[in-house]
């Protein structure tokens, strides 16, 4: 696997943000799948993860619900998706002008590290501020954030519009 690190020094390319909100919103499906999936076959409560999502909006009283209203689902799906999205802007304005999308390795390196610090900043960072979601550290969690990552990074590679030889003689691999 080629990761061209000597063609990452910063360069003002601009991200392809329509790229980057796509790729955030199919990182989010995947993530979504991988946590509610991975809890149900582990025996937990799938619900956990979308009444922690929704109290962001709606407060804590969400989080007593046995099984989550419809609203409760619907605003846990808008906060999810939003930052879903932000957090795929955010990463591509980091790869484009470091050219972390050059090859599919650097790409998938960059979008991993990207969810170990998504990670942090979710369920160490954020808790000040929500603390709810500190029940909710652990493997799965770290791993639902760097499959994330990695998904959010290597769609954005596939999906962004490039200018005329950026991408150099790795070709798509």
């Amino acid at each position: 696997m080629e990761l061209h690190m000597h063609s990452h020094h910063f360069a003002r390319r601009m991200p392809d943000w329509r790229a980057a909100a796509i790729a955030g919103i199919a990182a989010g499906v995947v993530y979504l799948v991988v946590e509610l999936v991975a809890l149900w076959l582990m025996g937990e409560n799938p619900w956990g993860p979308p009444r922690m999502m929704a109290a962001i909006v709606m407060g804590r009283d969400v989080l007593s619900q046995a099984v989550p209203s419809a609203g409760t689902v619907l605003a846990a799906l808008v906060v999810h998706f939003v930052l879903a999205v932000l957090f795929g802007l955010i990463l591509a304005g980091i790869m484009a002008p470091f050219s972390f999308d050059s090859s599919f390795g650097m790409a998938s390196l960059a979008g991993a590290l990207f969810g170990v610090a998504v990670y942090v900043i979710d369920f160490y960072g954020m808790t000040r501020v929500f603390p709810w979601f500190a029940e909710a550290r652990g493997s799965l969690s770290f791993l639902a954030h760097v499959v994330f990552g990695l998904v959010v990074a290597d769609a954005y590679r596939k999906l962004e519009k490039k200018e005329a030889g950026v991408r150099g003689t790795g070709g798509n691999g």
